[in-house]
């Protein structure tokens, strides 16, 4: 099944390989007229951004080791007047423009890729081996589609910055460390995103989407993406020979009663309306058939989206741990010990108002079934941050569809089965992506910084 698979995928990665060499012309085109003309603009600079979603795509860096890779957009950035600051948050970059008096515009795109073996058979996939934080050697890939963000970044940064005679006030484009472990946007908060350069009124980003048709815009009002913590349990018992347990405390069969207990938060305790998840994605225990250990332990996602269903549920694992445990006869000096990591991503959300109006222009842009809401997400995006740091800022992210149509087609007739974000066989139809979010969100900042 898994080489089957393997097959499958690598024939929808080669599909997306060959519409990713498609383009007309890399040469710059003046400014349009109108944003009828953008399409035709950006088709004309299809090929120079070919050229550098490939290049990106083939020379990933994972998390906090963006240096190349911001360095080189930095260069662009440079080009196109903005003015440039590098080493913000790390290796986070901010490219100005002011235009006039008028509405501050953040726009965002991240650029980290994953410790993710590359499948997909691209002509261009890539051969990155590096070494983790931690000092793990791991291949490397852009398996979430971030140079995607990035290509489509510099586009409307381009585009922008050579219709300055259709817009009024300030550009504060960003491109973000380290969104995958979740830091990098605090990380540029704190060091002085919103004191050392405009503080926006707005803020813009996309992610590219495994389950839309290339192309395809997806929206969600309120909100979109999940907050996401990850919990540690430590559970503690008393070890001893297989052949005795009547003289351990099983830490295993504990771990196990907390393992099925936990279930219950979601599907007893929570309010079906509100969505929830709490998964126990890893459980170690023992070495040896015939050994008791001492200790067990178990790592969990934890996603919700408001902040009284995050403390809900982060105070029901460890009531239930230790619930558990007392059951369990285990002395009160060997407690579960609960830890929750001190970085989470926080929920992503859009203002419905401000949602509802920006998906409105969209749909009044492309043409009939291009744009369609979209359910929330479970999955984590540290974008929520900036609005979370100031929730006046009207702030908006949107998804584009990554799937070309042929392997939608067969997904939905059974065929085959899609990859996901963060899968090895990820290749969205890049030029699709890039060209629909240049396009949106050239035409969203026009809207937003109208003269």
């Amino acid at each position: 099944m898994r080489h089957a698979l393997w097959i499958i995928m690598a024939a929808a990665s080669l599909s997306s390989a060959a519409t990713a060499q498609t383009g007309t012309s890399s040469v710059p085109a003046a400014a349009p007229a109108s944003s009828s003309e953008i399409a035709a603009t950006i088709a004309r600079d299809m090929d120079g951004m070919m050229a550098l979603y490939r290049d990106l795509h083939a020379n990933p860096e994972l998390s906090e080791q963006e240096s190349a890779t911001a360095a080189k957009l930095a260069r662009r950035l440079k080009a196109l007047k903005f003015t440039v600051t590098e080493k913000v948050g790390g290796n986070g970059v901010v490219a100005v423009m002011k235009n006039g008096d008028g509405p501050v515009l953040l726009i965002r795109a991240d650029m980290d890729g994953l410790p993710v073996t590359e499948e997909t058979r691209l002509p261009f996939a890539s051969k990155v081996r590096t070494k983790t934080a931690g000092g793990v050697e791991t291949d490397v890939m852009h398996a979430c589609g971030h140079d995607t963000h990035m290509t489509a970044f510099i586009e409307t940064a381009r585009l922008l910055s050579s219709m300055q005679d259709r817009w009024r006030g300030t550009l504060v484009m960003i491109l973000q460390p380290a969104e995958e472990v979740g830091r990098g946007a605090r990380l540029m908060l704190e060091d002085g995103l919103y004191t050392r350069f405009p503080r926006p009124t707005h803020a813009l980003a996309f992610h590219d989407a495994a389950n839309l048709e290339a192309g395809v815009i997806g929206y969600t009002p309120g909100y979109a993406l999940a907050n996401v913590d990850s919990v540690d349990i430590v559970v503690r018992g008393t070890g001893g020979h297989g052949a005795y347990p009547q003289t351990a405390k099983d830490p295993i069969v504990l771990g196990a009663r907390i393992v099925g207990a936990l279930q219950t938060l979601v599907s007893r305790e929570q309010d079906p309306l509100d969505p929830a998840v709490v998964t126990v994605g890893s459980f170690v225990a023992g070495a040896k058939h015939n050994i008791i250990p001492d200790e067990a332990k178990l790592l969990l996602t934890v996603r919700s989206y408001s902040d009284e269903t995050r403390e809900k549920l982060i105070r029901g694992i460890e009531r239930i741990a230790r619930g558990e445990a007392i059951a369990a006869g285990v002395p009160d000096d060997r407690m579960p010990v609960i830890s929750v990591k001190d970085e989470f991503t926080p929920a992503a959300y859009n203002p419905p108002a401000f949602a509802n109006q920006m998906a409105a222009l969209l749909t009044t842009h492309f043409p009939e079934g291009r744009v369609v809401e979209a359910k929330p997400s479970m999955g984590g995006e540290d974008f929520g941050r900036y609005y979370r740091a100031d929730k006046s800022i009207n702030s908006f992210i949107f998804w584009v569809g990554g799937v070309p149509p042929d392997q939608m087609a067969k997904a939905a007739a059974g065929q085959l089965t899609l990859p996901s974000l963060h899968s090895p066989f990820w290749a969205p139809q890049a030029d699709k992506v890039i060209a629909t979010a240049s396009e949106a969100m050239t035409v969203l900042a026009l809207n937003i910084l109208e003269r």
